[in-house]
């Protein structure tokens, strides 16, 4: 079973599509205040994102959950990215980032407890994050969706469900 669309209060997480590229690479892929935090760079160039949503597909194909969009409930915009990248069948990390517009109102936890949600519906035993060391409010965010700080990845604090 694949959970293509989540929905919760707000939001709807759901499985990105090739239509979306412009508006992930406008909203938040190439804005490198938001991407500072990141594993993987700000997307200079509409490939970029293209190429990521290729790589979604590729995940999408293998596993029963993979990268989610995150909209508004409200108005169906963009707010950020989500979702599950496996591992092994029982083993995911998670992350999120949100458009500088959508900070402060509640959505990566809200996004980040409906993955939660995904990953033990589909029988994970392990979910890890991991975490910038200076991005404090998303070791907020993490520990208010039930992860525990476990140590460390080259300095770079780590987080298990």
């Amino acid at each position: 079973m694949k959970a293509e669309r989540i929905e919760t209060r707000r939001l709807v997480l759901r499985r990105p599509r090739p239509e979306d590229a412009q508006a992930f690479f406008a909203r938040y892929a190439s804005d490198p205040d938001v991407t500072r935090f990141m594993s993987w760079p700000t997307h200079d160039s509409l490939d970029a994102t293209c190429l990521f949503l290729e790589f979604s597909d590729a995940e999408w194909a293998r596993w029963p959950a993979g990268p989610y969009l995150i909209d508004s409930r409200q108005d169906c915009r963009l707010l950020g990215s989500t979702g599950l990248a496996f591992e092994t069948p029982q083993r995911a990390a998670t992350g999120y980032v949100l458009a500088k517009d959508a900070w402060g109102k509640g959505y990566a936890s809200e996004a980040l407890g409906a993955v939660v949600g995904i990953a033990r519906s589909l029988g994970l035993v392990r979910l890890h994050a991991l975490c910038h060391v200076e991005h404090s409010r998303s070791w907020r965010v993490l520990e208010k969706c039930g992860f525990a700080r476990e140590g460390s990845c080259g300095g770079t604090p780590s987080f298990r469900i």
